[in-house]
């Protein structure tokens, strides 16, 4: 893997999120960490001058196991993989790290900066500076459909936005 330049970043972060899945890391290796699959995000630029920041949005869900090391961490990464990793995307978003060491049950083999998580097959990294953490509320939603649809047992999100401050390709 190489680094290169946050708006070199050429994808389509639709696809990237809802179609192909990324795993949301935080934590450290010296603590403990943990790591789950997201669908819903966005990536872009917010705050600052001439032009903003990249950053990337992500949603966690209050009883998520992940959400304690998004809380108490102030870096946390999001990887991207190839199709033949969706499999163990789907594992890692339908169990628990506090029930298991769900990551070894995968193809996966976990590396680590000092900010957090990432994995060696990954084909993107991005490590993320939380810069704003907010729930959401259900007085925000101006189509409440969504609610019924999204939250029928009222477990709102919490929004994480972080600065894009590391980005990964592999070669």
């Amino acid at each position: 893997m190489h680094e290169i330049d946050p708006k070199q970043l050429t994808l389509s972060p639709s696809m990237l999120f809802a179609d192909d899945w990324m795993l949301l890391g935080a934590g450290t290796e010296k603590t403990s960490w943990n790591t789950m699959t997201v669908s819903w995000g966005q990536l872009g630029s917010l705050w600052g001058h001439g032009g903003g920041m990249p950053t990337a949005i992500v949603y966690v869900r209050p009883q998520r196991y992940t959400k304690l090391f998004m809380d108490s961490n102030e870096y946390f990464t999001l990887c991207a993989f190839g199709p033949e990793h969706k499999r163990d995307l789907a594992y890692l978003g339908t169990h628990s790290g506090k029930d298991e060491d769900k990551v070894k049950k995968t193809s996966l083999h976990p590396l680590f900066f000092k900010e957090g998580p990432y994995f060696q097959e990954a084909k993107l990294v991005l490590v993320c500076k939380t810069l704003y953490q907010a729930p959401i509320v259900a007085e925000g939603f101006k189509d409440k459909r969504l609610i019924e649809d999204n939250y029928p047992n009222n477990d709102f999100h919490d929004m994480y936005i972080g600065e894009i401050v590391k980005v990964l390709v592999s070669d």
